[in-house]
């Protein structure tokens, strides 16, 4: 990758004052929260886009160093990791596919669109991880399809156990924020 990365402090500082909502939340985790990140706040401006795409690159290729091995194709599931998934593809060059949260019962019926041959590997692109369930879930639609996973690069790791979900579930995580660089505290 020759572009020139982003200033990580400051673009932590743009995401959060463009996404940081307080007030009471309750999570797909189930869980109540006192802050809220909206990833459509900062993932459809882009300028904070683009540049989220330079540091997934980033973390793509060094997960790809890291494990000597490269990944065939990049995954995001709906709706936040749509537009993050396209933005690491067009950085990186490689295809991505999308993974639906249930499969379509009309058209083609499939829970993962676009092209993917077993035994490619994979990294998914995550927006905010919690607990990491849906990125566990993505891990095993893909295994179900006969890709193999290397990891998951989440943008914002909220710090309240999708690291060690993960981890525990066999799944590789990379995080580019955690809510701690945002400069969130409950």
């Amino acid at each position: 990758m020759s572009q020139t990365l982003p200033d990580r402090a400051a673009l932590a500082r743009q995401i959060a004052d463009l996404s940081l909502l307080r007030g009471t939340f309750t999570l797909r985790s189930g869980r109540t929260s006192s802050y809220y990140l909206d990833k459509y706040l900062f993932s459809t401006r882009p300028e904070v886009l683009s540049q989220i795409g330079l540091l997934l690159g980033e973390a793509i290729e060094r997960v790809e160093r890291e494990l000597g091995v490269k990944a065939d194709r990049l995954a995001g599931a709906e709706l936040g990791g749509i537009p993050l998934v396209t933005s690491a593809s067009l950085v990186t060059s490689k295809p991505c596919v999308f993974l639906r949260n249930q499969k379509k019962d009309y058209g083609t019926a499939r829970q993962l669109e676009g092209k993917l041959e077993k035994g490619e590997k994979v990294i998914i692109v995550e927006d905010v991880a919690t607990t990491a369930g849906q990125t566990i879930e993505a891990c095993k639609t893909l295994e179900a399809e006969g890709a193999t996973v290397l990891a998951a690069v989440v943008v914002i790791d909220r710090q309240e156990g999708a690291s060690e979900n993960m981890a525990s579930a066999g799944y590789r995580m990379e995080r580019l924020f955690t809510k701690a660089d945002l400069g969130i505290d409950e």
